[in-house]
């Protein structure tokens, strides 16, 4: 055996499994190989979308299940031994592991992260670390330093047997806090992005504490029914007869986990501040969800419950922690023990992305002022002055305003699917209802059928706070289209909704990234990859702020004769191949686990817009009008650079520059165009590079191939569309060497390539459909080549001819 001839995957097998299992490792128990921790991000073009590469190791090993204290990059032996090392500690950073060890057969280079000097050694393969060894390593990289420190940071996690497991990040932030709070951490901070599994994650910590004995009795507050209610049903209920929901202002003193509404708990007078009825010492741990909300603020009345059980635990969880000159949740937590943001998310492939179509109206971005004599609805002179975007459905109302807004919202559902869900986020109640009929009245034939198809889900409104369940339930299809304020802008869990109305005046970045995070979340079974936001208010300039971390995938403005309809298939191939690589039922009751029912808790929601803020009233506040001139303005197209942020040069100059901090030559960007044996490989790298490539078709030509819009770009090359390129194939007379059924073929695919692009000929399964299947059977055109390895052959010698760049 020639160890050099050997592949990765049997360098694997025959050398580093056995060092590994003779070092004492249990294989079947401790040891994971090929380990896929990410998905893969999601890459949107039209209705289609494509999954990216997923990060691998090719080995993980843990101490225990879920607590990962090596890391091993393979190699074949060609390479060096220590080839896979710069890669292993990239993953080894990302997964906080602190061992970590290349090898390709010969033995292992171990950089120890714990260490400040001899950080990598050369180990053969007789010296592998033993598990006992490396967890040595692991406690001194945490700080777990006495018996029972570690008693507590190597607690199992729960197993349902379902095969449910934490995600990698869920996991450094289960880990992290245990650890923490082990070494008597007792403030602790968690910021991770909507849609990220926060009370899954809060489950397992509360989980390993709880049945370790370090906490006891434990606390989870939240502001809103709907959280726990979700968290009720969901994560926590594997508690069982240990847990319950303090309701009916009663403190049972006989459980151990207590989930509880803050209103719950506080009141106006002393007799309703239930929780002084527990001592303070009763609890000695308290979770808090959406913690950047009122608990933040010094003044706030639900603080005085934190400060009540001072010596407890405190956990923070949320997506935007607040930091402003008055509320900070860093200065009451500290600073955030492990952040995992909506940017990560999206680049893993945990969370989706999205598409933005900024749509400018004339009146928001002009102003409007009242011809002289102009009276309002009720036949009241309007104020002479002029009225802005800060104004509308605020101060005064404009009817036309509100069915514009109507009108495109629908016209994009019609272009791409009517049963889409959708949230509207208004300024206040009063617009919510508003926009709610004008929906209806533009969307009658559905809710003629179904009256639910559109509703108000709003804290004032019980009937619609009813179906907010529905809404948010996969299986269920009313409602599609939600109008709201407040309430649905944080903490529920809408896995299908597929677009984002933004018509509200939003200032600040917490809430801007609530709402975006209504989208995020990722549902395969019911084909939602990706989400659209639709900006009638140019919220999305919060995108340049600095505190952003999201990532756009594309940005298009709209003008008044702009059909959105189909907005985005106008920028897919229909026949394009696509690379593929959290449930609820409907609960109007607290069940509890002894059998009875509670009722649910009927405390008030977080205040609900204007009408609840000093100096406006419902009845008196707005000025309504009409007949009034409304339009849809052009506007500036926006596009974002990798890093989420807008891109302030044209869209030509920004490519230029990262091509060529890419390819500093054009001989360089030839050599790796012509070595790339699929072009869609290398069109996958310049999108992860960050490169808009199907804007870039679409400003350019759509007519040429994204090698001649790259080479024309950013080295000045003259572009040949894809028809020009074809034809210079077929004058050098290159297909006569092949016999006459291949030639058809190879003629066909160049035609192929001419209309369509060249992904569609680098697929085998175009072989499949016309004109292809009229000249037989895909193996019967394949013999035409002899193999399958001859047919693929020829294929990359018809793209060297396409790419021959002719001379002057």
């Amino acid at each position: 055996m020639i160890k050099s001839k050997l592949s990765e995957r049997d360098i694997c097998t025959k050398y580093i499994t056995p060092a590994i299992s003779d070092a004492g490792w249990d294989i079947q128990k401790q040891v994971r190989e090929e380990v896929s921790f990410t998905d893969g991000r999601i890459y949107v073009r039209g209705h289609l979308t494509a999954r990216g590469k997923r990060k691998r190791a090719d080995y993980i090993l843990y101490y225990k299940p879920n607590i990962p204290i090596a890391i091993i990059e393979a190699k074949d032996n060609k390479h060096t031994i220590g080839a896979g090392m710069q890669q292993a500690l990239e993953y080894a950073s990302i997964l906080d592991i602190p061992c970590v060890f290349s090898s390709n057969g010969d033995g292992f280079i171990f950089h120890d992260r714990t260490s400040t000097d001899n950080i990598e050694k050369k180990l053969n393969n007789s010296q592998f670390p033993s598990p006992q060894e490396l967890w040595e390593k692991y406690k001194q990289y945490k700080g777990i330093e006495t018996p029972g420190q570690e008693k507590i940071a190597s607690q199992d996690y729960f197993f349902d047997g379902s095969g449910k497991s934490p995600r990698y990040y869920q996991q450094i932030a289960i880990n992290r806090t245990v650890e923490a709070i082990s070494q008597s951490h007792n403030r602790i901070l968690l910021v991770m992005a909507t849609g990220t599994g926060k009370t899954y994650t809060a489950f397992q910590i509360v989980y390993r504490l709880w049945k370790s004995n370090t906490k006891k009795r434990i606390l989870f507050l939240a502001d809103r029914t709907a959280l726990i209610d979700q968290t009720r049903r969901n994560d926590f209920k594997h508690f069982k007869d240990k847990m319950t929901v303090v309701q009916n202002r009663k403190a049972e003193k006989a459980y151990e986990i207590y989930l509880a509404l803050y209103q719950g708990l506080t009141g106006n007078d002393e007799a309703k501040n239930i929780y002084r009825q527990f001592s303070p010492e009763f609890f000695d741990l308290i979770v808090v969800d959406e913690c950047h909300r009122g608990s933040a603020a010094d003044d706030s009345a639900w603080r005085q419950v934190l400060e009540y059980y001072s010596r407890a635990t405190h956990i923070g969880l949320t997506a935007t922690p607040k930091e402003t000159r008055d509320v900070s949740n860093i200065e009451y937590f500290g600073d955030p023990i492990y952040t995992y943001s909506l940017r990560q998310g999206i680049n893993d492939g945990f969370l989706a992305p999205y598409r933005v179509v900024r749509i400018g109206i004339d009146i928001d971005l002009e102003g409007w002022r009242p011809p002289v004599g102009f009276l309002d609805k009720k036949g009241n002179p309007v104020e002479d002055r002029i009225y802005n975007r800060t104004d509308f459905d605020r101060n005064i109302v404009v009817d036309e305003r509100r069915e514009l807004v109507a009108q495109k919202v629908t016209e994009f559902l019609n272009g791409t699917d009517r049963f889409s869900k959708s949230i509207i986020f208004c300024q206040d109640i009063e617009h919510a209802d508003g926009m709610r009929g004008e929906l209806v009245n533009a969307n009658s034939d559905l809710v003629k059928e179904n009256h639910k198809y559109i509703m108000k889900i709003t804290g004032d409104d019980k009937e619609g706070k009813r179906e907010l369940d529905n809404f948010t339930d996969p299986e269920q299809r009313y409602p599609v289209i939600a109008t709201t304020s407040k309430l649905m802008n944080t903490g529920i869990d809408a896995q299908t909704c597929k677009l984002i109305v933004l018509d509200s005046n939003i200032k600040s970045m917490t809430e801007f990234k609530q709402i975006i995070g209504r989208g995020t979340r990722i549902n395969e079974e019911y084909g939602k990859r990706y989400f659209t936001i639709l900006d009638f208010r140019n919220v999305t300039d919060l995108f340049s702020d600095s505190d952003f971390d999201g990532d756009p995938v594309h940005i298009k403005p709209v003008s008044q004769d702009d059909d959105i309809s189909d907005i985005e298939s106008e920028e897919e191939n229909d026949d394009t191949p696509v690379i593929d690589g959290e449930d609820g039922e409907e609960i109007t009751d607290f069940e509890d686990l002894s059998g009875e029912n509670i009722d649910t808790p009927d405390y008030p929601e977080i205040p609900e817009g204007p009408f609840n803020e000093p100096g406006i009233s419902e009845g008196s506040a707005k000025i309504y009008v009409n007949g009034v001139d409304v339009s849809v303005l052009n506007s500036r197209e926006m596009y974002f650079d990798i890093d989420g942020k807008p891109i302030t040069a044209s869209l030509k100059d920004y490519t230029r520059q990262q091509i060529l901090n890419e390819y500093s030559s054009l001989d360089d960007f030839l050599k790796k165009w012509s070595s790339s044996e699929k072009k869609e490989a290398i069109i996958t790298e310049f999108q992860e590079q960050g490169i808009l490539v199907d804007e870039l078709l679409q400003a350019v030509n759509r007519e040429c191939d994204l090698f001649d819009i790259i080479c024309h770009v950013a080295y000045d090359m003259p572009p040949l569309t894809r028809k020009e390129r074809a034809n210079n194939v077929k004058k050098r007379n290159y297909f006569t060497k092949y016999g006459d059924g291949a030639r058809k073929v190879l003629e066909a695919l160049l035609d192929k390539y001419a209309d369509e692009g060249v992904l569609h000929i680098e697929d085998i399964k175009i072989l499949k459909v016309n004109p292809f299947d009229q000249f037989g059977s895909p193996m019967e055109i394949i013999k035409e080549f002899g193999k399958k390895t001859d047919y693929l052959k020829a294929v990359n010698e018809l793209e060297k001819q396409i790419y021959i760049i002719e001379a002057a």
